[in-house]
């Protein structure tokens, strides 16, 4: 299994990229896991709408160019379907059996994502109503994908998950 995250902007703070660090490591026993990161573009102070879809087109067209037709592309939206860790446990699953073993999260700037990559997207999904840097937003989806393989395998690690929890859940 092979995920990929392609990240527009990069992480500056320390503490952030422990975190990032730290969660890579503990989903490489899972999966390889590749984070790529795509330069922001410069954004004027108090920009217009235009000249904000104007940044987020060519933010995502860096992206986009990495991409391969064949890629499993999964975006973050916050108007989208919200799952708990248990939802997205099986989001996963579901995820890398549509993708043939390999999925591609994409991470928006400040700005968010572009229509044109919204519309490339094979699914989206919301990791929360509550408004993320979007630096955090990479540690919090990679704390979620190692929550998910935990349960995905019956590990301890979501408290919730228990022998008798995981049956209900196959069932």
């Amino acid at each position: 299994m092979k995920i990929k995250l392609y990240c527009i902007g990069k992480i500056k703070e320390t503490y952030l990229k422990l975190g990032i660090e730290e969660y890579k490591k503990r989903i490489s026993a899972y999966a390889n896991i590749e984070i790529i990161e795509v330069g922001d573009e410069p954004v004027k102070e108090n920009p217009s709408q235009a000249e904000i879809e104007i940044v987020k087109d060519k933010e995502c067209a860096k992206v986009t160019k990495l991409l391969k037709p064949s890629d499993y592309l999964v975006t973050l939206d916050l108007t989208k379907n919200q799952p708990d860790s248990i939802q997205f446990a099986k989001f996963l699953n579901k995820s890398f059996e549509k993708g043939g073993s390999q999925i591609c999260f994409v991470i928006g700037g400040s700005y968010g994502l572009s229509n044109e990559i919204k519309q490339r997207a094979n699914d989206t999904i919301c990791l929360s109503n509550l408004t993320f840097l979007h630096q955090m937003t990479r540690l919090i989806l990679l704390e979620q994908i190692y929550r998910a393989f935990k349960i995905n395998n019956n590990e301890v690690y979501h408290k919730w998950l228990n022998t008798k929890n995981l049956q209900i859940l196959l069932d």
